[in-house]
């Protein structure tokens, strides 16, 4: 990956300070990032709870009261941790005054090299589309659910109150196509603060909701192992489905594809800290906060609903009143999404416009000036052109196959031993030059193997979701 001329300065820390033209400048020549632990904590929030955190009460059920927030637990602490190693590969050599890693495949390239950087980025990138395209499809579910709770309250729950996606997938991409013109991840910190904020509103609607209607069930439901074989489950479905709950609640956690991206925005503290302590605070605050929002959703749904808990408690209408605290709901999620959409294809953007600037570097149209700057939106053609199209393309697929989560669930499960597993326990190993046979070295190497399996039959799952998708599959039917 091509870098321009100034990514290539060298200066140490005690050197940086005021340019020639008066802009402050960080000790790799960059404009002084500005991000905090809590603005890399809003980024983490925003990127970790998305929509999906409605889908626990499901994957409770599936596993029941014993195992699942056991496992929620779980991956929770395996994440946390393998996120701290991820952190500590943001700068290579000393972690104060080290080269800088100014992406995921940058720190691989820099701890790793080889074909390894290839399949890291070719991973990475497709797992960020497809969780384009999710979101685009969620987004829509959530604009659907607002009409349909209003349509249940005048009409009754007799209606079936039916109405198609594709208007709302438009809007919420022509919406992202406004916000794509913000450059990057140092100036959208505002945008994740809103949409953590709705994140922990929608979140905690949803746990209310929960709690009023386990009270009014007179006691929790649900059993120790969840849903039982018989009554319409088979044992074949039982087991994909225990798979694929076991999946949904390792990657509801997972961010680490845009770990190091975020912590390129953390202001660089004195020595001896470094941007490495600071994000593994973020990080500390970000789990633990997910962590409880997850517990408490997802075993109050369950408790709420038991065997009958729906995948999606605020659009797959285990409520129905109050219709208005619904609407509320769902547009937060659709605001929410809005801002994590942002967060997670800012790699995407940055990687293209880094290599299309690389590979045409006197191109007016590729290096042209800004065309309209309004507020954080700075509007070059190149930009405009390209993520106008990204968008659209996103738009068009999530339209033309509405099931496209299942697949998504599925670049999920085959992205998750690498990205969060197995390449920051390697480059850890690398970074701190941890010797081959210590006690160290294998439990790292014991930690990938397990996450390796889980992820294979996570995957498993998926693909069963994805084979009985098909059999009903219609371009266009959303």
């Amino acid at each position: 990956m091509a870098k321009p001329a100034a990514a290539a300065m060298s200066v140490s820390s005690t050197e940086a300070g005021m340019n020639g033209g008066g802009e402050w400048r960080d000790d790799d020549g960059r404009p002084r990032r500005t991000g905090t632990v809590w603005t890399a904590s809003a980024h983490i929030i925003t990127a970790v709870i998305g929509s999906g955190v409605l889908s626990l009460a499901w994957a409770i059920a599936q596993l029941g009261w014993a195992a699942g927030p056991a496992v929620m637990l779980l991956f929770a602490l395996v994440i946390y941790y393998t996120s701290t190693l991820l952190a500590d590969c943001y700068r290579s050599g000393d972690q104060s005054t080290g080269k800088r890693n100014y992406t995921y495949t940058d720190a691989v390239r820099s701890h790793l090299g080889g074909a390894k950087v290839n399949l890291c980025g070719a991973i990475q990138y497709a797992n960020l589309f497809g969780v384009a395209i999710g979101y685009t499809i969620a987004s829509s579910i959530s604009m659907r659910a607002i009409r349909r709770a209003d349509c249940f309250h005048a009409n009754g729950q007799a209606d079936p109150c039916r109405s198609s996606s594709n208007p709302y997938m438009i809007l919420f991409g022509v919406v992202q196509i406004v916000f794509s013109q913000i450059p990057d991840f140092d100036q959208i910190w505002w945008l994740s603060i809103v949409a953590a904020v709705m994140s922990f509103t929608y979140s905690t609607i949803g746990l209310s909701l929960g709690i009023a209607q386990t009270v009014t069930n007179g006691g929790f439901r649900g059993s120790l192992t969840g849903i039982s074989v018989g009554n319409g489950v088979t044992s074949m479905q039982k087991i994909w489905r225990s798979l694929q709950a076991f999946g949904d609640i390792a990657f509801a956690y997972s961010y680490s594809i845009i770990l190091i991206e975020i912590q390129d925005t953390i202001r660089a503290p004195p020595p001896p800290s470094s941007e490495a302590k600071v994000m593994r605070k973020a990080t500390a605050v970000s789990v633990a906060t997910t962590t409880v929002f997850y517990m408490l959703c997802g075993c109050m749904g369950y408790a709420a609903f038991g065997d009958e808990s729906p995948d999606n408690l605020l659009t797959g209408f285990g409520f129905y009143e109050p219709f208005w605290l619904l609407d509320v709901a769902n547009a937060a999620i659709v605001v929410h999404l809005v801002g994590a959409y942002q967060v997670f294809v800012q790699p995407i953007f940055a990687f293209v416009e880094r290599w299309a600037s690389a590979t045409w570097p006197d191109s007016g149209f590729v290096a042209g000036g800004e065309l309209l700057h309004v507020g954080p939106f700075h509007v070059t053609a190149f930009r405009l052109t390209w993520r106008t199209a990204f968008v659209c393309a996103t738009t068009v697929v999530a339209m033309l196959l509405p099931f496209f989560g299942d697949v998504v669930g599925l670049l999920g499960a085959i992205s998750f031993w690498p990205l969060t597993v197995y390449f920051p326990v390697e480059m850890y190993i690398v970074q701190r030059q941890v010797l081959r046979g210590s006690a160290r070295w294998i439990c790292l190497k014991v930690l990938s193997a397990a996450c390796l399996v889980v992820s294979i039959a996570a995957a498993a799952g998926s693909i069963a979701d994805v084979a009985d998708a098909l059999k009903v599959y219609r371009p266009f039917s959303g």
